[in-house]
């Protein structure tokens, strides 16, 4: 069942790191999409008649960014998992490639409240002054995140460092 699972997780991964780049051109291509997304789902006092496509395409980078963090993540996660669906549990590129994929894990916990700032800023550009905008948000899903990735950080330390106390010993034999 587990040499399963894992199979499970490398192919999702593998369509994700497939489904990303697809996306992002189809929005780079409709950025229309992109403003249906961030009217629905901002929740900020947004003048959206007011913002031009170059602020739209500057959202779009600047997401691009923050996703990039992610696929970066799932990369390493995938490199991980296609081992494990091998059946290659304990070596060192596994759990370099696990304590990879938490980094990106965690770094992209605290990039969140970031991304969010500088899209409220950047769609607020052409507000009149004194209503220009900087939104921070953060909340319970980054800290799940942040902690999430810490934990799988340890875990993949603690079999790094558990492959060099079996290789030590088996010099010793």
């Amino acid at each position: 069942m587990t040499i399963k699972l894992a199979r499970l997780v490398y192919w999702a991964a593998s369509a994700w790191l497939i489904a990303l780049p697809v996306g992002a051109i189809y929005v780079l291509t409709n950025i229309d999409v992109l403003t249906r997304i961030a009217q629905q789902n901002l929740g900020l006092p947004i003048q959206w008649f007011s913002v031009d496509a170059w602020q739209w395409y500057a959202v779009w980078a600047v997401s691009l960014g923050y996703l990039a963090i992610g696929y970066l993540g799932v990369y390493y996660l995938r490199r991980a998992f296609r081992s494990f669906a091998r059946g290659q549990w304990f070596d060192t590129d596994n759990s370099r490639s696990l304590r990879l994929f938490a980094i990106f894990l965690v770094a992209q916990g605290l990039a969140k409240p970031l991304h969010f700032a500088a899209c409220s800023v950047l769609l607020s550009w052409n507000h009149p002054a004194g209503e220009r905008m900087l939104s921070l948000s953060a909340g319970s899903n980054e800290l799940v995140l942040i902690i999430s990735g810490l934990v799988v950080w340890v875990l993949a330390d603690l079999l790094l460092a558990g492959i060099a106390a079996d290789t030590e010993n088996r010099q010793f034999v």
